[in-house]
């Protein structure tokens, strides 16, 4: 199953999450006040997240002078896109990100770290990675998710209150108070869950449209394994909000908490590159 429909099928879920929870606590006007909620939270974001985003890291826009302007423009043309604004983060651990909401008005950053650590050719496949982000529009698919999450948190806090407060099962007019307990407990952990499942899958559909974009996954593999190297040593003091834009997560997620990681394995990301899963 393509990357495409495996994220449809995500977003479909957490769909049917919201409307679940929706209808088993507050009914149709619920659903509607959450969603609302979420959408008036989640588009300024959208509508701005290039310009917070970059001002939280410091960014400098550089110019056509700059190495990494060169190799974002080559890059950009030869994947169609419009050419986008490149911008220098002031930090020494290892990582890029892009954003924007939309290819006419993106933005490609990398810290002083990636670009002291990384070959030419290493580093074009990590641009060729972002303007595959670019490309596919992913900033607004990880704003549809965080809406649908940020409505079914909405709703879960709202259960929570009322259930804490509905002591029988006539108290909630045939809801029993213990199960609404349950699903508003249970349904912000399973929207993390999906929310964090679609940035993997997004991950390796940039993986691959990277390499495409380059002309070669062999770039792309070595850098990765450079940067989670690299990351180790001088870990990225990122804003949880934003971890889900760089190309390497800023925090280790292992074992358990790795089912919330908003990236796969390094591992499986050289080997879904390689052709070797």
């Amino acid at each position: 199953m393509s990357s495409a429909l495996k994220t449809a099928g995500l977003l479909g879920g957490l769909s049917a999450l919201l409307i679940l929870i929706g209808g088993s606590f507050g009914g149709q006007s619920g659903l509607i006040f959450a969603f609302g909620l979420a959408v008036v939270m989640n588009v300024g974001s959208y509508w701005f997240s290039d310009k917070i985003v970059l001002r939280m890291y410091r960014a400098q826009e550089v110019g056509a002078d700059h190495p990494l302007y060169r190799i974002t423009a080559r890059l950009a043309a030869r994947a169609g896109l419009p050419m986008p604004k490149v911008y220098i983060i002031p930090d020494m651990s290892p990582n890029a990100f892009a954003t924007g909401r939309n290819p006419q008005h993106a933005a490609v950053a990398a810290t002083e770290g990636i670009l002291r650590l990384l070959s030419e050719a290493e580093l074009e496949g990590v641009i060729a990675h972002e303007l595959a982000h670019v490309k596919h529009r992913d900033i607004l698919i990880s704003t549809v998710a965080a809406t649908l999450a940020a409505a079914i948190m909405t709703l879960a806090n709202m259960a929570q209150w009322a259930g804490m407060f509905a002591s029988t099962r006539d108290d909630r007019n045939g809801v029993n108070p213990i199960a609404l307990l349950a699903t508003a407990l249970l349904a912000p952990i399973a929207a993390m869950l999906i929310q964090a499942a679609i940035s993997r899958q997004r991950e390796f559909a940039a993986d691959r449209g990277g390499a495409d974009i380059a002309g070669t996954p062999l770039g792309l593999a070595q850098a990765l394994r450079r940067i989670e190297a690299g990351s180790k040593q001088i870990p990225l003091d990122a804003n949880p909000a934003t971890a889900h834009m760089f190309i390497m997560k800023p925090f280790s997620g292992r074992g358990l908490m790795s089912l919330f990681s908003t990236h796969p394995s390094t591992e499986a990301r050289i080997n879904a590159l390689m052709g070797r899963s």
